[in-house]
């Protein structure tokens, strides 16, 4: 099927017309004003090496509710413990830095390109993109960043250099986010450390129609701060089914 060729103009095709892989169209730019555009569309960047910027939105959609989210005994403790401080937006461009580092299983260099870690800081600049960072002794050791709008966060991509960092990180964010009735986290695509929280598959249809309504209310622009302890936002979260 053909796919939508992006000029100059800010406009998207409609994604339920995605290919069978989801993609909407290439393209474009990483601009702010573009990215604004696209996730409140339900698209998303997805570069690939040697290709024009390609933009997804497949089907499923993998989310995330943040009051059904849960978090293991293990995890628990490991917050109760205190070996991770977790801050709100100190450090976004170290924490987009480090996830585009960072190693992937069965993949050769990285999507996070230049470009796009432009246009996300731009982002945050603005105040619609938010990093999660896991600090121990003074030195950034995990986190992750995304983007957030309405009462809808788009994750985009974590890191960790010590083991259960970004997930302590995650845990606390979550908390937050059911603190501030977030509808849901965009997870994108499966992976088994977000099923393991509690992602399930999305029909494109629905994620739509529940983005749409998360759109409607007020976004929280401007750096997020964190307003509970790590043990209060973990408690806020359930704990697995057995």
């Amino acid at each position: 099927m053909p796919v939508y060729l992006l000029t100059d103009d800010m406009i998207f095709p409609p994604p339920e017309g995605a290919s069978r892989e989801g993609v909407v169209a290439v393209g474009g730019d990483a601009k702010p004003e573009r990215l604004l555009l696209a996730y409140g569309l339900g698209i998303f960047p997805w570069p690939s090496e040697g290709m024009p910027l390609m933009w997804f939105s497949p089907n499923p959609r993998f989310v995330l509710v943040p009051k059904d989210a849960h978090v293991g005994r293990t995890l628990r403790k490991r917050v109760k413990r205190g070996d991770f401080e977790v801050r709100f937006d100190t450090a976004f461009r170290a924490v987009i830095d480090a996830c585009a580092e960072s190693p992937r299983p069965g993949q050769d260099g990285t999507w996070i390109t230049k470009a796009l870690i432009e246009g996300y800081c731009a982002l945050h600049e603005r105040g619609f993109a938010h990093s999660i960072e896991a600090w121990r002794d003074g030195k950034l050791v995990g986190g992750l960043y995304g983007v957030s709008l309405g009462r809808a966060f788009f994750g985009e991509s974590m890191f960790a250099r010590e083991s259960d960092a970004s997930k302590v990180a995650f845990a606390v964010l979550l908390g937050h986010l059911v603190h501030w009735n977030f509808h849901f986290v965009d997870c994108q695509v499966r992976t088994e450390h977000l099923e393991r929280f509690g992602a399930e598959d999305w029909p494109r249809t629905r994620f739509l129609r529940l983005l749409r309504h998360a759109l409607t209310f007020e976004t929280r622009v401007g750096a997020w701060k964190t307003e509970l302890t790590h043990d209060e936002a973990v408690a806020l979260l359930a704990e697995p089914p057995d």
